[in-house]
């Protein structure tokens, strides 16, 4: 052999072995062409075998999912921009669901609704990928919702508990503190072992920011993710936001952990589906929603729950946020929304502007799980107070016609105006359980009596002081969920009034400041 042939021997003796391996096959996918593309919703045409809610890829990465099934042409929802897409174009079938990423690398990410990270590090790394439709968990497997889920805002956990499993509708105007409401609820979480997931549905990226600011700035941004689908984005995506957070949630819960998710808002979310099924030219009926807008909220929300232990034993709480227009809580969505939750928080703008925050109107907010989802000191202590504040709120509204008001009315509405300044609470400033005992405690046993009500904030602090120095092994057994017996209840009293300077009658002191 000459030495051009051994050359041309070592040439192509790779290039042979790699036709060895290479064995014959088709690769079978079918396709469709775009027919016509809108804002958010495509019309395509041309495939023969195609599932309802199956993911199909267009070019450029988009992918969307397939929703109206007609033989002539089929309505795809666009999980992405369409800038870029025109009729012509090919798509092709994956065979797949939509589906996000799970497990613990999403703790202190910033992803949208398909698992993409939207704070500049690098890709998720899953544990693993599940649809983001799923089935809610059966009766059968579901415990009753008896641990309660502390959110440090006294006029919440007193007057309107929230178990760990619950759904608490947070309704109100515009610009009432909702998303103050469910941000606080998170920060509260530190020591609670609880993860956050909080979801951004159509909201304007430097709201998103503030969230996520304040999130880093509490320390809580670590154990929380964050899913957004702002108001630039897709309408596609915005809708499936909740239902991805909420598996990203299922995982946690599955593994016997307690998770909050907060959706904020629903109202945004129901009219970006309102938006789609209009494209897809579904028929409209009431404020041309379509006609399955209550299953879209109940088939979401009905997967917070409380697993029994053989299933695991994780709770899934839910704190969805709805915005109404001129306080009508009797529209539509929000009728729904009430309707499908266990409960609701309601702001009313009237506090809002009297600065009695957070703006919580007490008789209109209710929690259907009630005293069952608070630690038994603390259902001893705030027993009694939504009715003492209803009769309060009743007696101001009559005191201002100016009538005459005899000494029991007078005390009555000394003691309200104290207790509703105990319910004014700064943002971001939590208190634990045994510290919002003590100053509803005092304050519903008239220590606060003698103050003026801008000098009741002053008086908490000392009293929050006085309590985790004096008290510390009482404190511990009502976070341990003793109950507050009698002689318990005594000894706290007896510190409350040493640390405010008062004798065993000082409490009554008369009225102070208009209180007359």
């Amino acid at each position: 052999m000459t030495r051009a042939e051994d050359i041309a021997a070592d040439f192509f003796a790779p290039l042979d072995a790699a036709l060895d391996r290479v064995e014959p096959g088709i690769d079978a996918a079918e396709t469709a062409r775009i027919l016509s593309v809108g804002n958010g919703v495509a019309q395509v045409a041309g495939f023969t075998d195609l599932h309802a809610d199956e993911l199909v890829r267009f070019p450029n990465g988009v992918v969307g999912i397939a929703s109206s099934l007609r033989p002539e042409r089929i309505g795809v929802i666009v999980l992405g921009s369409t800038d870029q897409l025109r009729p012509g174009d090919r798509l092709r079938r994956t065979g797949r669901v939509v589906d996000v990423p799970v497990g613990e690398a999403l703790l202190g990410r910033v992803v949208d609704a398909l698992g993409r990270p939207l704070d500049g590090g690098d890709a998720v790394e899953e544990e693993g990928r599940q649809p983001v439709e799923r089935p809610a968990p059966p009766i059968m497997h579901r415990d009753p919702v008896e641990v309660p889920l502390q959110t440090g805002i006294k006029a919440v956990d007193a007057a309107i508990p929230i178990g760990r499993g619950q759904r608490e509708l947070i309704i109100g105007d515009r610009q009432t503190g909702k998303t103050a409401i469910g941000l606080d609820a998170i920060l509260n979480q530190t020591d609670s072992g609880v993860v956050s997931i909080y979801c951004a549905v159509g909201q304007r990226a430097s709201a998103v920011a503030r969230v996520i600011q304040a999130l880093r700035e509490g320390g809580a941004l670590g154990r929380s993710v964050v899913v957004v689908a702002g108001g630039d984005d897709a309408p596609g995506l915005q809708f499936m936001a909740p239902y991805a957070a909420t598996t990203m949630a299922e995982h946690f819960m599955a593994q016997g952990r307690d998770v909050l998710i907060v959706y904020d808002d629903l109202t945004r979310h129901a009219r970006a589906y309102r938006q789609l099924s209009l494209l897809l030219r579904r028929p409209p009926g009431r404020e041309a929603y379509p006609g399955d807008i209550f299953y879209i909220h109940s088939r979401l929300l009905e997967r917070a729950t409380h697993l029994r232990e053989e299933f695991g034993g994780g709770s899934l709480t839910a704190l969805p946020i709805i915005e109404t227009q001129a306080q009508n809580i009797s529209a539509f969505i929000p009728t729904n929304l009430i309707s499908i939750t266990d409960g609701q928080i309601y702001l009313t703008p009237g506090l809002f502007e009297k600065g009695h925050l957070p703006a919580i109107d007490i008789g209109t907010s209710v929690s259907r799980v009630g005293g069952k989802a608070q630690l038994p000191a603390f259902r001893s202590v705030a027993g009694s107070l939504r009715l003492m504040y209803a009769q309060f709120e009743e007696v101001e509204s009559f005191a201002r016609f100016g009538t005459q008001l005899d000494a029991e009315t007078r005390r009555k509405l000394t003691r309200g105006r104290r207790v509703r300044a105990v319910l004014t609470q700064r943002e971001h400033d939590h208190f634990a359980v045994p510290e919002q005992i003590a100053v509803l405690l005092a304050a519903t046993e008239g220590l606060f009596d003698h103050l003026a009500p801008e000098e009741v904030a002053e008086a908490e602090a000392t009293l929050r002081g006085a309590l985790r120095e004096r008290l510390p092994d009482l404190a511990a057994d009502i976070e341990a969920g003793e109950p507050l017996t009698d002689a318990a209840r005594a000894e706290l009293l007896a510190a409350l009034r040493t640390a405010l300077g008062l004798d065993d009658g000082d409490e009554s002191g008369g009225a102070r400041d208009g209180d007359a």
